[in-house]
């Protein structure tokens, strides 16, 4: 009986070990650089190792300027969806990268990929209606297979830099909006502030100077935001917020919508 107890205990320590890895805790082996404090674009894109225009194009065309998704639209050019994905997938990041290749580059994989998850059991009223949307190895990187939540979990957020969460989206309508423009590394640093203050001062916000109604966002990856420069989530809001909250205003979480953010 001790024996069978013994083996029990060595497949379920097995299996929650497949469990984190999948959920993100592992990096398995992407290469992760943190991001330096005061952040700039890379003047010139001189080794152009992934070409992100066709990302663009596809966004363009079928993301309104408020971030809802055409998916039917998205469908009917998986051709091209699946062009770009491959050439995400075939040419995995190295040691040699800069850190705003990198952030470019695992941005615009989550995003390709979460709307390419999408497509492929469309129509769907959520992704949460997807049976292991985050956790399942669906992302290929060279000779590795990722998770949606190994990329935020095991890459984005260990490269130290908060504002990932405003740019990777989970095609939920309070999620922050998809751009609709690929994410570069001659432009990262401003486009990760627009994505941060547009967001912020959105309705998946309701702001005043004397309490704040956030989204779950900032619950979620509270320990993100505390930076040190920013102590508090209410400190780094007030560094993009139109209205500055005093900082020891009532925060609460308003109720997050998990719909389809499909136009």
């Amino acid at each position: 009986m001790r024996l069978i107890l013994y083996f029990i205990g060595i497949l379920v320590l097995f299996q929650n070990c497949a469990l984190l890895t999948a959920a993100g805790i592992s990096s398995q082996g992407q290469p992760v650089k943190e991001v330096p404090e005061n952040l700039v674009n890379l003047q010139e894109d001189i080794s152009a190792k992934v070409d992100h225009q066709l990302w663009t194009d596809l966004l363009q065309k079928h993301v309104s300027d408020d971030g809802l998704v055409d998916y039917e639209g998205f469908k009917n050019d998986q051709e091209q969806l699946t062009t770009y994905l491959t050439a995400l997938s075939s040419n995995p990041p190295n040691e040699e990268w800069q850190v705003q290749e990198l952030l470019a580059y695992y941005i615009n994989l989550y995003n390709a990929y979460t709307v390419d998850l999408i497509i492929k059991n469309y129509p769907v009223k959520s992704i949460k209606d997807i049976n292991g949307a985050w956790t399942k190895a669906i992302v290929p990187v060279g000779n590795r297979t990722m998770s949606l939540g190994g990329i935020e979990n095991g890459v984005l957020r260990k490269m130290d830099e908060p504002r990932i969460h405003f740019a990777i989206n989970c095609a939920s309508i309070s999620c922050p909006k998809l751009m609709n423009k690929a994410y570069t590394p001659t432009s990262i640093n401003e486009q990760l502030d627009e994505a941060a203050s547009e967001f912020i001062n959105s309705d998946k916000n309701r702001i005043s100077s004397t309490s704040v109604k956030l989204s779950h966002i900032f619950k979620w990856y509270e320990k993100d935001y505390k930076t040190p420069s920013t102590n508090s989530v209410i400190a780094y809001i007030n560094q993009y917020t139109n209205t500055k909250i005093n900082i020891d205003a009532n925060i609460e979480y308003l109720e997050y919508d998990w719909n389809l953010n499909k136009q």
